[in-house]
């Protein structure tokens, strides 16, 4: 869990530990190793429900990880400019206080929920899961999830996604890997961000960056980008295509199990909102 920064309790599951939520007494009473231990259960569980969701509808999501002003914004509008018309696009953000970076995305034209986690770090899954009865998924082709930016936190909780991108700016120097394995691991794409800076700050090294990368045991694709001078941006759209097409070609082969997924779209328990704005 997030025992770094103990912001485990989050705006998305405060209400399982509230009187009357589903954790609000443990087996053996108010252990807190218990309530984080069960928080965790509830959060795996609800990510697996969106990650069944997005299937459903053969929607790609990715979840955009990264320090602070590493670039995912910028990056988001870029990609968006670069396939319109190509593909339908949303975005769910996440920080900690106010709308700029989803009014940044709508200004492209683009659906964007804004998340404000308040003091947490990351979104978990019952943020996005609520975010999710915002968003009609179908006729989308990729939900882009703009994690909160934090170098720690948002590698810990699942929140259906189908893939993690983890954003390594050049200004923030290139052991970041090393210092933040938990990150970097789990990454299913690495970009090396603001590429456009190398010439000027030759201290960083990218094929030490890649190093600390596979010293993980990590061999996920590392890219250059600039979203500045577009630099890389074909390397980043091209991958992006690939999933699209995999995830579609997956919707086309089993689409009794899609089907059965979206038709048997149940809440749990705790969750008193009504079904998603695109379920039957």
């Amino acid at each position: 869990m997030c025992d770094t920064c103990g912001c485990n309790i989050t705006p998305g599951n405060e209400h399982l530990i509230k009187s009357g939520g589903k954790l609000e007494k443990t087996a053996r009473g108010h252990e807190a190793v218990d309530v984080l231990h069960s928080l965790l259960h509830e959060n795996d569980h609800t990510a697996q429900h969106n990650r069944e969701h997005f299937k459903a509808h053969g929607v790609v999501a990715v979840n955009l990880m990264s320090s602070p002003g590493a670039g995912k914004t910028a990056l988001l509008e870029a990609t968006i400019q670069a396939l319109d018309g190509e593909f339908s696009l949303a975005v769910i953000e996440g920080d900690l206080e106010t709308e700029n970076d989803a009014e940044r995305i709508r200004k492209h034209g683009v659906k964007a929920i804004q998340i404000a986690t308040g003091s947490a770090c990351h979104l978990d899954a019952h943020m996005v899961h609520d975010a999710l009865h915002d968003l009609a998924l179908d006729g989308l082709d990729i939900v882009f999830i703009e994690n909160v930016g934090n170098l720690v936190c948002p590698a810990s909780f699942d929140l259906g996604q189908r893939v993690n991108v983890a954003l390594l700016s050049v200004p923030e120097g290139d052991d970041k890997p090393a210092k933040y394995p938990v990150m970097f691991r789990s990454a299913d794409l690495v970009m090396i961000s603001k590429a456009d800076l190398l010439p000027i700050l030759d201290d960083f090294r990218p094929d030490r960056a890649e190093t600390y990368l596979r010293n993980l045991a990590n061999d996920a694709p590392l890219i250059h980008t600039s979203a500045k001078s577009g630099e890389g941006m074909d390397d980043w759209l091209e991958w992006l295509r690939k999933l699209v097409a995999a995830c579609k070609l997956e919707h086309r082969q089993n689409p009794d199990a899609h089907s059965q997924a979206r038709h048997g779209h149940s809440h749990h328990e705790h969750d008193p909102e009504p079904v998603l704005a695109n379920d039957p």
